[in-house]
């Protein structure tokens, strides 16, 4: 699946880069994308004309801790392809506003062509969790605080870039807004894994709410779900 994906979003890449000279790019950073990433990062696409970005990130976590997102994206991706530029989010907690604000000004500058998204297990995307997801959001990058379920997910002893128990889970993070996702041209969503199977079915067969907002997907123009038989077990 992860593998097909690359296939499909590569190839809407190359197609672009015919259209425009450079594209801009938004990643999720979550176990659910390291088949994807590992096989985009061997695509033939000219990433000299690409300007790379991420959703959301952790506020407080050691610069160094590979459960950053930003970190998780260095080593998955950024650093194994030469992107025209790579901009990372700051979740230093003592320059949050800066940080949102300098977030949105280079969102701004470089709207975005594709989104690429997973999808939480209480629905997410990105860091909007349905307490704090507004379909209308006036900002393009807030801060939030996790919910439970959201911050469960985190959790995993056998995974490098996850948390061991629950209590080392960031409480707040920074992240795009569904409305500033949701202005990409393309929307490409992954969600592998029995893990995902409640969501999904919650984003396909629910009505378009809040309270599951992932189902603010299907309003997309030109958005695409990536599942795989256990994802799938819902529908």
């Amino acid at each position: 699946m992860g593998a097909d994906a690359a296939e499909v979003i590569s190839g809407k890449i190359q197609s672009l880069l015919k259209e425009k000279d450079q594209v801009n790019i938004v990643f999720a950073a979550a176990p659910s994308q390291n088949e994807f990433l590992t096989s985009l990062a061997d695509k033939n696409v000219d990433w000299s004309r690409i300007n790379a970005f991420h959703m959301d990130e952790y506020i407080g976590v050691d610069k160094s801790a590979p459960q950053l997102f930003g970190n998780y994206l260095k080593g998955a991706l950024f650093d194994k392809v030469p992107f025209k530029s790579v901009h990372y989010m700051n979740g230093d907690e003592n320059k949050q506003e800066q940080e949102c604000a300098r977030y949105t000004e280079l969102l701004e500058k470089h709207p975005t062509d594709i989104v690429i998204l997973g999808v939480g297990e209480n629905t997410h995307l990105a860091f909007n969790d349905p307490h704090v997801a507004d379909f209308n959001d006036p900002k393009v990058v807030k801060i939030v605080d996790l919910d439970e379920k959201n911050r469960q997910q985190q959790v995993d002893p056998e995974d490098e870039i996850c948390f061991d128990k629950i209590e080392e889970v960031p409480t707040h993070a920074i992240t795009l807004t569904i409305p500033a996702l949701f202005k990409a041209t393309y929307a490409y969503a992954i969600a592998p894994g029995p893990n995902k199977a409640e969501a999904i079915g919650h984003t396909i067969n629910d009505p378009i709410q809040e309270n599951y907002p992932s189902t603010i997907l299907r309003k997309h123009p030109h958005a695409e779900l990536f599942i795989d038989e256990a994802s799938a077990a819902m529908l």
